[in-house]
């Protein structure tokens, strides 16, 4: 298992990520995501067991900030936004679809697979490149069907919102805050949302 993260920002967003995973691992945390929404930029990291707590949250966007700001990567205003990757989470390293194993999640490709790109199911894990997960049966069975789909092709993966999901979390939590990126969702998809830490740093 490596620590191989699936990176698919682009633009800005990709500039920010080369720039702040590194600081992010020097404070022995991990970049989950960098996406731009409008003048926001949404960072998203986490510890390696997945939690990232309030004041995590503080020390990252300190040690971040300042880097944006000398590189100038962000010419224009913004607000800097740090997060954890809340309970619907992306999943973006082999790990974490192994860590939740069990759950629903919903995985879009690259590349098509058998004439698909969009898969939902529940992940069973990962193993020699793949993402396995059993789905719904296209023939129409009532026995799920197991497949794989390859890591390296996937362009977003995140868990599905169930009450599953929401009692595991529950049982991970330590009891301290955490930040939560449960806004990060897509569009069509709202999910309750929690901004922990928002600071302009462009005038």
């Amino acid at each position: 298992m490596t620590d191989q993260r699936l990176t698919r920002e682009t633009g800005p967003a990709l500039r920010v990520a080369k720039l702040v995973e590194p600081v992010l691992d020097g404070l022995g945390f991990r970049l989950v995501r960098v996406k731009m929404s409008g003048s926001t930029l949404q960072i998203m990291a986490e510890r390696p067991d997945g939690s990232f707590t309030i004041d995590d949250c503080e020390q990252a966007s300190r040690a971040i900030a300042p880097v944006l700001d000398v590189e100038d990567v962000i010419p224009s205003r913004y607000f800097l936004e740090m997060s954890s990757p809340g309970i619907d989470r992306p999943l973006v390293r082999q790990e974490d679809f192994e860590r939740w194993a069990g759950h629903e999640a919903k995985i879009e490709m690259l590349v098509p697979q058998a004439g698909r790109k969009r898969f939902r199911g529940v992940l069973e894990g990962f193993a020699d490149g793949e993402v396995r997960l059993f789905i719904d049966n296209p023939e129409g069975g009532a026995e799920k069907l197991l497949i794989g789909v390859p890591f390296a092709d996937i362009g977003e993966a995140k868990l599905m919102l169930t009450d599953a999901l929401i009692q595991a979390a529950k049982a991970r939590k330590s009891g301290e805050a955490v930040a939560d990126g449960s806004d990060w969702t897509e569009d069509d998809e709202p999910a309750d949302e929690q901004t922990t830490d928002l600071d302009d740093r462009r005038q």
